[in-house]
């Protein structure tokens, strides 16, 4: 995204709100990066360089304003709220940090405390980080029974979980059953249709 940078720069020395969250300025002389509203000295246009985005910034070295506080503009996961953090953290134990890690290590990559990412996911998916990874493992496990001929144990490692003994006792717990039980009843089914 090509920035225009008079544009940029006529908003920033006019702190004007309309622009803020649309780009930020990095600083060559302090190595910072602020919004367009703010309120520390106007840098000179020489010394600026206006990307797109706070990641952008970040990515070419250039550290958050700690009086304007870039990771809190418009459109920011922290201008969304705690829902954009949970959200955040669905996607990241989709992709398995919980298979490896722990909720702190989850916690260390959202930014935000453990205790604190706990209350989200009170407050917001009613349960544990921990057994939401659980339920969706067992989930994309139950799927594999049914839609593969794998077996268990590489269905049990596909699906996040370290060991089968772990898979079988998971699984037990939530459906009351092991996983076998389900691929024969599953056989069974179709046999008799």
């Amino acid at each position: 995204m090509e920035l225009d940078v008079e544009d940029c720069y006529r908003a920033v020395r006019a702190r004007d709100a309309a622009h803020d969250g649309r780009f930020f300025t990095c600083v060559k002389s302090t190595g910072i990066f602020c919004r367009p509203i703010c309120p520390a000295r106007t840098p000179k246009v020489e010394n600026c360089v206006f990307v797109p985005t706070a990641a952008a910034a970040m990515a070419a070295g250039y550290r958050p304003c700690l009086r304007c506080r870039p990771e809190s503009a418009p459109g920011s996961d922290a201008w969304r709220g705690t829902e954009a953090t949970v959200a955040r953290a669905l996607q990241l134990i989709d992709d398995g940090v919980l298979n490896d890690g722990d909720v702190a290590s989850l916690a260390e990559l959202l930014g935000v405390g453990e205790r604190q990412l706990r209350r989200l996911f009170a407050q917001h998916m009613g349960t544990t980080p921990i057994a939401v990874a659980q339920t969706r493992r067992v989930l994309h496990a139950k799927r594999l029974i049914h839609d593969t001929d794998l077996p268990m144990i590489e269905i049990a490692l596909a699906s996040g979980f370290g060991s089968v003994r772990r898979f079988n006792e998971t699984f037990r717990r939530m459906y009351g059953r092991p996983p076998g039980e389900l691929r024969r009843r599953g056989a069974v089914a179709t046999l008799t249709k």
